[in-house]
């Protein structure tokens, strides 16, 4: 899977295969309400994401409502699968404002995903080592129990 910026550099999200969106671009203006259907999140956690500078500037209609776009779902998409990995919040947020500051951080953004990718390779093998002697102990009751019904 290919990861690029997208060419406003403002989402960062996955660039491999075109995301599957409910609107067209340019009529993607979605409510809180929508969003939280299609995301999963809820809409105190997509309050605190824009509030603490996690999610980019978010559209307001002229009732100050907010109006997500595809590009936000992408974002949050994104934000998921950092999630995902165990990145820090924290670490989140600093990508986040990295990204907003434009391509001169693309070393640093570059460094923070790769540290990233570092945590998450290394909670693999512990998951393969975890499944190894989860399938050795079912292995060992299988043989026992075929054992027994032998007896």
């Amino acid at each position: 899977m290919t990861v690029m910026e997208s060419t406003s550099a403002r989402t960062g999200t996955c660039a491999s295969a075109p995301p599957a969106h409910p609107r067209p671009e340019g009529q993607d203006r979605y409510t809180i309400s929508e969003v939280v259907a299609l995301t999963g999140l809820t809409a105190h956690t997509l309050r605190w994401y824009e509030r603490i500078g996690l999610m980019p500037h978010v559209d307001r209609s002229h009732t100050g409502q907010r109006r997500f776009s595809n590009r936000d779902l992408d974002w949050l998409a994104f934000v998921g699968k950092l999630r995902l990995t165990g990145m820090p919040v924290a670490d989140m947020v600093r990508y986040a404002e990295l990204l907003r500051e434009g391509e001169h951080t693309f070393e640093e953004r570059q460094e923070l995903l790769e540290a990233t990718r570092r945590d998450v390779k290394a909670r693999i093998v512990e998951l393969q080592d975890t499944l190894a002697v989860l399938d050795f102990k079912i292995d060992f009751y299988a043989g026992a129990r075929a054992a027994s019904e032998r007896v």
